[in-house]
């Protein structure tokens, strides 16, 4: 009972990274329909997905890492970081209804196949580095929350995102291969969009609650 106690925390703590990190991921983006379209049409699908949730994994742990190295030497940084955090969860869930109730909203592919596995990563990394809403949600917004937490539930956190975008992607691509025309429909992505905007709303309440 004692260890579960103790235990809780960190536990916690990866329930709040891996639902953060699900509510930025899960959303209609250049990332997302290049690995739909991997999975759709069979091409270097686990490479492709390796690299995504490697990349978001370590762009997660610089953020929250990097935060808390610069709040510990500007005391006032980790303030600004919660309210700007909040300000981002609220604006963003807002743009996600915002994108749910448009009729005309559709998935996008790239049209070309990618050809070699190295072209497919080539694409991948550009998908995924070239794309500044990358930083803002992974480093910037991921990372200033993470680093709220105290030190030690840290790695927790970072744990908990990176979960979130191996099993996003993975879903995502695998699912790809036996769902294509329903997850090719723009009513499915007008579902997710609605239910994230929920979430990050609600997220970016509690986080102008505790700051």
């Amino acid at each position: 009972m004692v260890a579960m106690q103790n235990q809780l925390p960190h536990l916690l703590t990866v329930a709040q990274g891996f639902g953060l990190g699900l509510s930025l991921i899960v959303a209609i983006g250049a990332q997302n329909a290049f690995v739909l379209r991997q999975g759709l049409r069979r091409e270097h699908l686990l490479p492709v997905l390796a690299f995504c949730a490697t990349a978001d994994a370590l762009l997660v742990a610089l953020g929250v890492f990097g935060a808390a190295w610069m709040g510990a030497r500007l005391p006032w940084l980790s303030t600004g970081l919660a309210w700007g955090g909040a300000l981002f969860l609220c604006a963003y869930g807002l743009r996600a209804l915002h994108r749910a109730a448009r009729a005309g909203a559709s998935l996008q592919a790239a049209q070309q196949g990618a050809g070699s596995r190295r072209a497919a990563l080539a694409q991948a990394a550009a998908f995924t580095l070239l794309n500044p809403h990358v930083y803002l949600d992974t480093v910037l917004l991921l990372g200033g929350v993470g680093a709220q937490q105290p030190p030690a539930l840290q790695p927790a956190f970072v744990g908990g995102a990176a979960l979130a975008s191996l099993l996003w992607f993975g879903a995502l691509g695998f699912a790809a291969l036996r769902l294509a025309p329903w997850l090719a429909r723009p009513a499915t992505w007008r579902a997710l969009d609605t239910a994230m905007g929920l979430l990050l709303l609600s997220l970016g309440l509690g986080l102008i609650r505790q700051a």
